[in-house]
C-alpha cells in the first residue's frame, strides 16, 4: 500500500464519483479505478458499492475516516518539518518517567506550549531514565525527566527535586495508622516496578532497603506505577512511591509517610553534554525560573 492509494481513496470518498475524483486528482478514470481495486485487493475487503449512486461500504466508511486522519497528520508533520528546517519553528523532544507527571512537569509543559518566546513543537515520550539516556544519545529527545542517576560521559544530569517517599497500602492496613519505618515495610510482601528495563526505580528502592540492612520480599513485579498501585489495592502487597503521587486519590488504598529521612527519590533532568540548541536552552531557563 502506498500513500497515493490513501489520497485517491480520500478524494473518491469525498466525491463518491469516479469521474469527479479523477478530475480533482488530474488523472484518467481507468487508472483511478485500478488503484482503488488494488487497495481493495490488498485489504481483502470491498470498500465501495459500485452502483448508482456510488456508496462506501461499512469497511469503506471506516477506512475513509482513518485514512483522512492519517493524511491530515502527515500533512501537518510535513509542514512542521519544513518550518523547522527553515528555522521558523523549534522542535523539542521530552522523555519522562510516568511518576514525574505528578510533580512539576505538567506545569513546565503548559509553559512551553503557551510561551511565545519560541514557537515550539513538543514531542512527548513516556520512558524510563535508562531509555531516556539512550534516546538522548540517539538524538530522539532533547531532555529527559527521570529518577535514576546514570553515569555516562555523554550525558549531564541535574537533580531538580528530592521527592520524599511514602508507602502505599490497601485500605484498612494497620500501617496506615501512622508514619511507618523501612523495617516495618520490609516485613510486608512488595509490589515493585518497573520490572524492565534495569537499572530502574525498582533498583533505587531495593538499594534504599539494602542500605539499612533490610531485604525486600517481592511478591509481584510490574512495569507501570498505576498497575503497581492497583495490585496493592487488590491485596498483593505494598509499594513505595514518590510523595507527589499522593495527588492520585483512590478509595481502596492509603498513603503513609516513611520515618527515615533517606527515603527519597530525586527528579533528575538529563540532557546531552554541550547541547545548546534553542529549544533546550529555553526549556532549561523555564526550569530554573520554576525552581
Amino acid at each position: 500500500m502506498e500513500l497515493r492509494h490513501l489520497r485517491y481513496f480520500q478524494v473518491l470518498g469525498e466525491t463518491l464519483n469516479f469521474t469527479r475524483a479523477a478530475e480533482r486528482l488530474h488523472i484518467a478514470q481507468p487508472p483511478l479505478s485500478r488503484q482503488i481495486q488494488q487497495l481493495e485487493d490488498e485489504l481483502g475487503v470491498v470498500l465501495l458499492e459500485r452502483g448508482r449512486p456510488l456508496r462506501l461500504t461499512e469497511a469503506g466508511r471506516y477506512f475513509y475516516e482513518h485514512a483522512k486522519l492519517l493524511l491530515e497528520q502527515l500533512g501537518k508533520t510535513c509542514d512542521d518539518t519544513r518550518r523547522i528546517g527553515l528555522g521558523q519553528k523549534t522542535w523539542l523532544g521530552i522523555g519522562f518517567a510516568p511518576s514525574t507527571l505528578y510533580g512539576m512537569l505538567p506545569d513546565l509543559i503548559r509553559r512551553l506550549r503557551t510561551d511565545d518566546t519560541l514557537e515550539l513543537e513538543l514531542g512527548l515520550s513516556e520512558m524510563t531514565t535508562l531509555q531516556q539516556v539512550q534516546a538522548l544519545k540517539a538524538g530522539r529527545i532533547d531532555v529527559g525527566f527521570g529518577r535514576i542517576r546514570i553515569d555516562d560521559p555523554a550525558i549531564v544530569q541535574q537533580v531538580l527535586i528530592e521527592d520524599r517517599l511514602v508507602a502505599v497500602l490497601p485500605t484498612g492496613h494497620p500501617l496506615l495508622a501512622g508514619p511507618t519505618t523501612l523495617a516495618e515495610l520490609a516485613k510486608q510482601p512488595f509490589v515493585l516496578y518497573p520490572g524492565n528495563p534495569r537499572p530502574s526505580y525498582a533498583d533505587h528502592v531495593i538499594a534504599l532497603f539494602d542500605a539499612h540492612g533490610l531485604v525486600v520480599k517481592v511478591s509481584q513485579w510490574t512495569n507501570e506505577l498505576q498497575t503497581a498501585i492497583g495490585l496493592v489495592a487488590a491485596g498483593m502487597g505494598v509499594t513505595v512511591v514518590p510523595a507527589s503521587v499522593q495527588a492520585l486519590h483512590r478509595a481502596d488504598i492509603g498513603y503513609t509517610p516513611i520515618v527515615e529521612t533517606t527515603a527519597n527519590s530525586p527528579i533528575i533532568l538529563s540532557r546531552r553534554v554541550n547541547d545548546q540548541s534553542p529549544g533546550l536552552t529555553h526549556c532549561l531557563q523555564l526550569v530554573r525560573e520554576m525552581l
